[in-house]
């Protein structure tokens, strides 16, 4: 481990910086790509670019990679301005453009990827690598190249952020105020495919596609904010090129390129799990709060409309009188009222037994909860015209997320009213 992150092997700083620089550029542009809902497109061009490889090594008889790096660029935009035209001339839908143009482009490029072969020049050796890429061949000159245009791509976001980050977003408000919205989707598009084409040499076609957009993917799990979001994508890139690079030194027989893959799907899936507010976790414990704020405000109106009812808030009540008011199981029942009771809203009539009463503190929270669906019922009945009986449902889901905001402007919309349209008393606020 010392050995490998001391850098000192000039193999392993090659290919670590030139990982490092992919990983964090190709995270950064795929943040367009993924935002604007064009994720297949990375796949399409990063398939559409081996054709280029093929016929620039063809014409030139070399292997330079700023040569190959040009055929790639020029095969990629060639694939975008087809799916372009497919989409715009034909009834063909986009997703099927973009099928059809990545196996066309792809098909191609294995054929001429064949020929070659067949050839018998010896210079193409190691050609093939671009299906699945060489990341841990990389030499000096690779390092420059992936150094030289990372510091393009992310130069280009950069100066572009705002622009892109409102096209990305909305087009139609960015064509309405004056910008040159097809300029800016070019420039997106060059970045794509500029990006698309240096990865190839690290990663290969096969696996470009998700060296793109998985950094996006999981940096979306994090944050809401356009700029945390790029620079969570690139630290995610820049971490998966690191340890997929560890991991292929670990073994010979270890690819670099399918590593950092792996590494960026374990990013992915730990962000999906895990992040606050949009993880799986965080939404199954938040839904499960919410659940038992709703199971416990439920059994509180039982026990308000009772005491409503009777005119009596603070008598206590059994499993059988709260169940004639409203159809719950013995079990719902009495998981609510374990809840309610350790939050100080119910007590046991004399500290023991199968009856409960309201606090103070609980039937305040009962009163207003009660106020809340009624209001609600009164605006539905109102504003929206919904008749007497078609209200209740809808105020049974809304009661339990109203702000005091919005019941202040319940009220004042409302006119401060008394009855529901059941003629039912709205409770006072307490």
């Amino acid at each position: 481990m010392l050995e490998f992150f001391s850098l000192a092997d000039p193999n392993v700083r090659y290919v670590v910086l030139g990982m490092v620089l992919l990983g964090a550029s190709t995270g950064v542009v795929g943040c367009f790509t993924f935002l604007r809902k064009r994720a297949l497109l990375g796949d399409a061009v990063a398939h559409s670019v081996l054709p280029g490889v093929c016929l620039a090594f063809m014409l030139t008889g070399i292997k330079h990679p700023l040569i190959l790096l040009g055929g790639a660029v020029l095969t990629g935009w060639l694939s975008l301005v087809v799916i372009d035209t497919i989409t715009k001339y034909s009834r063909i839908k986009a997703d099927a453009a973009i099928g059809l143009t990545l196996s066309v482009f792809f098909g191609i490029g294995i054929l001429l990827l064949t020929i070659i072969q067949q050839s018998g020049n010896a210079a193409q050796s190691g050609l093939d690598k671009f299906l699945f890429g060489k990341a841990a061949a990389m030499v000096g000159a690779d390092l420059w190249v992936f150094g030289g245009l990372s510091i393009i791509l992310i130069g280009v976001v950069i100066l572009f952020f705002k622009e892109f980050t409102l096209v990305a977003f909305d087009l139609h408000f960015a064509e309405s105020i004056g910008l040159p919205v097809r300029f800016i989707e070019i420039a997106l598009a060059s970045i794509t495919v500029l990006g698309v084409a240096v990865g190839i040499q690290a990663v290969g076609v096969v696996l470009m596609a998700a060296m793109l957009i998985t950094p996006a993917a999981a940096a979306r799990y994090w944050t809401d904010k356009l700029p945390k979001m790029v620079f969570l994508a690139a630290v995610f890139g820049a971490i998966a090129g690191i340890f997929g690079a560890f991991i292929s030194y670990q073994g010979a027989s270890m690819p670099t390129g399918p590593w950092i893959v792996v590494v960026l799907s374990v990013i992915a899936i730990f962000s999906m799990l895990a992040a606050p507010k949009r993880g799986v976790l965080s939404r199954y414990f938040s839904m499960r709060k919410n659940n038992s704020k709703i199971l416990e405000e439920n059994v509180l109106k039982i026990f308000y409309h009772l005491g409503e009812q009777e005119d009596a808030f603070f008598e206590s009540r059994k499993i059988a009188d709260l169940q004639s008011r409203r159809n719950m199981s013995n079990r719902r029942l009495k998981e609510g009222i374990r809840r309610l009771i350790a939050k100080d809203l119910l007590q046991h009539k004399d500290g023991v037994g199968e009856e409960w009463l309201l606090t103070e503190k609980g039937k305040a929270l009962a009163q207003r909860v009660v106020r809340l669906h009624r209001l609600w019922e009164l605006y539905l009945s109102q504003y929206l015209h919904l008749a007497a009986d078609h209200v209740h449902h809808d105020a049974e889901a809304i009661e339990h997320i109203i702000t005091p905001e919005i019941e202040a402007q319940l009220v004042e919309e409302l006119d401060f009213p008394e009855k529901d349209p059941h003629d039912s008393v709205i409770p006072e606020a307490i």
